[in-house]
């Protein structure tokens, strides 16, 4: 099937991938744009498992002030090279990734960083509470793991929903901007500062 020269450069610009990737990609999709879109994304996603290998030491702290002052965000994400640290797709990347932890408040990057102890308290909390319930044993276990998943969803960065689109996760999005620019990319550390709340929160 033919594909036109407008298909190519709207599947090149919402992918960033390359030209000749957009017209094998809308040929082999007979000119249906979602599913070249998609097979662009995998097969970025794929190359991007390769990528993360790779050291990334370059990039940029990004500042964010949300609501009049009442919140503040600082994340440092990391590049390969500078090149691409200075370029707006990692900038907007980084924005996105100060604007999801004002909002969603997560209190780690990912799930190796949370405490053994912290994941206990909430292992027991969940079976106590199973148990007041009147749970019975059998499933009170089952119980408890899906309260630790349900936990883990909401205070570590990478498994949370992306508060722009509900259908990917933080770490979805670092992985196609990884495919997208062609480079390891890594969410390194944040803070998030909430005005009034006690240091040790």
């Amino acid at each position: 099937m033919a594909v036109s020269i407008d298909q190519i450069k709207e599947l090149r610009e919402a992918t960033g991938a390359g030209i000749l990737d957009c017209r094998k990609a809308l040929e082999q999709a007979n000119g249906d744009f979602k599913k070249a879109f998609e097979f662009l994304i995998e097969k970025g996603l794929a190359q991007a498992k390769k990528r993360s290998e790779r050291e990334a030491s370059e990039g940029l702290l990004e500042l964010y002030s949300h609501g009049g002052g009442r919140v503040g965000v600082m994340v440092e994400v990391n590049c390969e090279t500078d090149f691409v640290a200075r370029s707006e797709a990692f900038r907007t990347f980084a924005h996105e990734l100060s604007l999801q932890i004002a909002a969603a408040a997560p209190k780690y990057v990912k799930v190796e960083d949370v405490p053994e102890e912290v994941l206990e308290e909430e292992r027991k909390t969940a079976r106590l509470r199973a148990k007041e319930d009147g749970k019975p044993e059998n499933i009170v276990e089952r119980i408890v793991t899906g309260r630790l998943e349900k936990f883990l969803d909401e205070v570590v960065l990478l498994r949370q929903t992306y508060i722009r689109d509900e259908d990917i996760t933080i770490d979805k999005l670092l992985h196609q901007n990884i495919a997208v620019l062609g480079e390891n990319l890594i969410i390194r550390r944040f803070v998030r500062w909430e005005v009034g709340e006690s240091s040790a929160s």
